[in-house]
Parts: C-alpha cells; sequence; structure tokens
C-alpha cells in the first residue's frame, strides 16, 4: 500500500489543494521518521509555510518525545473530525493506521465524536474513512460490533457525575440530562474497543480543537484520572497548536493550567 505524500497541515483547504499532485504525477517528498513531508508546491504559493512544515511540523513537533506517534496521530484524527476537515483526513487516517492505531479504535474514535462534535461530523469522517478501509482491504471482522460486552462502571462515579448534571441542568433540560447518563456515560464510554484514557485523549483534544473551553476541566481531569500524564497533556496542547491554531491552544491554557495546579502531585 503507498503512503500519501504530503503530511497535510489542518490550517486551511487550500493547503490540500495545492500539495495534491497532478494526474499520473507524484510530488517530490522527504521521508521524515514516520512521516512524510511535503516538498516543491507549497513554495510555489507560500514558501514560509513549506519551511514551517518542513523544519517545525514534521521535523520537530512530530517527533517531541513525550507524546508517541500513535498518541499523535489520534490528537490529529479527532481535531480533523472536531472541526470537519475532511481534506486531510485520508491522509492522516492512513497515517494512523501506519503508526499502529487499530481500524477498529478508528471505527470508534469516529462514533464517539459523534456525541462530541456533532453527527455531521462524524457522517463525514466515515465517507473518508470507508475510502481508506476499501482500500487497505480493512473488513467488517476488524471493526467493533455495534453492541457488545461493555466496560464496568464505576458507579460511585458516576452517582456522584449524575446527580450533579441533574441539580444543575434537570430543570432545564431533562431530555439531555437523561441521554447524558444513559447513552453516553452508561454505554458510549464503556465500549471496549477503545481504552478510557484513549476516550479522554480524543475527547480533550476535540473540545480543544472546536474550542469548547468550559468542558475541558472536567475531561481533563478525567483523561488524568484514566492514565493521561501532566506531560501528555501538555504536549497534545503543543500539538494542536498547529492543527487547530494559536487561538484555541491559548483559550484552554488557562484551564488546563487551573487543573494541573488543583491535582495532588
Amino acid at each position: 500500500m503507498k503512503r500519501f505524500s504530503a503530511l497535510g497541515l489542518a490550517l486551511a483547504t487550500t493547503i490540500s489543494l495545492i500539495t495534491a499532485p497532478a494526474q499520473g504525477q507524484q510530488p517530490q517528498t522527504k521521508q521524515v521518521g514516520k512521516t512524510i513531508a511535503p516538498r516543491g508546491d507549497i513554495g510555489a504559493v507560500a514558501p514560509a509555510l513549506e519551511k514551517y512544515a518542513q523544519d517545525r511540523l514534521f521535523e520537530d513537533v512530530w517527533k517531541r518525545p513525550d507524546l508517541s506517534a500513535r498518541d499523535r496521530s489520534v490528537v490529529t484524527l479527532a481535531a480533523l473530525i472536531a472541526r470537519n476537515q475532511t481534506a486531510e483526513m485520508k491522509y492522516h487516517v492512513n497515517l494512523a493506521l501506519d503508526h499502529g492505531v487499530k481500524p477498529a479504535e478508528i471505527s470508534e474514535i469516529i462514533t464517539h465524536l459523534a456525541f462530541y462534535s456533532g453527527w455531521g461530523n462524524a457522517m463525514s469522517a466515515v465517507n473518508v474513512t470507508k475510502e481508506v478501509f476499501t482500500q487497505r482491504k480493512i473488513g467488517a471482522n476488524q471493526l467493533p460490533p455495534a453492541s457488545e460486552k461493555l466496560l464496568p462502571l464505576d458507579e460511585a462515579a458516576e452517582t456522584q457525575r449524575a446527580a450533579r448534571v441533574e441539580q444543575d441542568y434537570g430543570a432545564v433540560a431533562p431530555g439531555v440530562v437523561q441521554y447524558t447518563s444513559d447513552v453516553l456515560f452508561r454505554d458510549l464510554w464503556l465500549r471496549p474497543a477503545l481504552a478510557s484514557r484513549d476516550r479522554s485523549l480524543v475527547t480533550v483534544s476535540a473540545l480543544i480543537a472546536s474550542g469548547q473551553v468550559a468542558q475541558i476541566p472536567y475531561h481533563l481531569n478525567k483523561a488524568m484520572d484514566n492514565g493521561m500524564t501532566k506531560a501528555q497533556a501538555s504536549e497534545v496542547l503543543t500539538h494542536l497548536a498547529f492543527y487547530a491554531g494559536w487561538p484555541n491552544v491559548f483559550s484552554a491554557l488557562p484551564v488546563a493550567k487551573s487543573v494541573f495546579e488543583k491535582r495532588p502531585g
């Protein structure tokens, strides 16, 4: 299976149009670790962007040690789905598979983000991912079933969470409160095809990428309870500065700082 010849920036749809090879031609590339950096075409429009892509993103950010290549692919996919940026998604689905993200995990990431980024964004991701799965001959036997035995529920933590939400919002939107308990935390979060730590990684990444600052404290704390280290959480922010933009990350920084400071150790 040939790998795609451009590691796309989720900065603008136009970049994918610039880097796309003409029919029958292959763009120049430079191998960088487990990624392939674009050469040539970007420079015809934005030489500085080409240099930043090569020197900072591909040669630097993707190689930083506090987050594995697999986790960086998960973070990037979550950001692209959350922002409905499908132009770069096909490449990153392939890259995620090359980095060890299982087809079942990609399937579950899309399912999870239907609830956290909206059904429309998830459906857009389904259309792109279907092409990749078809090309790589990934069949239904490699995907999680629609219904499966769920992971054990932390009854005490869920009871506390549900009571707090019911008290705050039960009179405002009882339907939302009900589905939050019945569908999200007693079903979706317990599906075993995606580890709890990875669900948290996906959720936090999507919230930062879409600027949903109010929801970050709960989910960042949950992520760290699920095994994400402070160094990894910090690196998620660094990675997303490039894929979701500096303003979204700087909006999230005070929230992350508060979470870090309040946690023991």
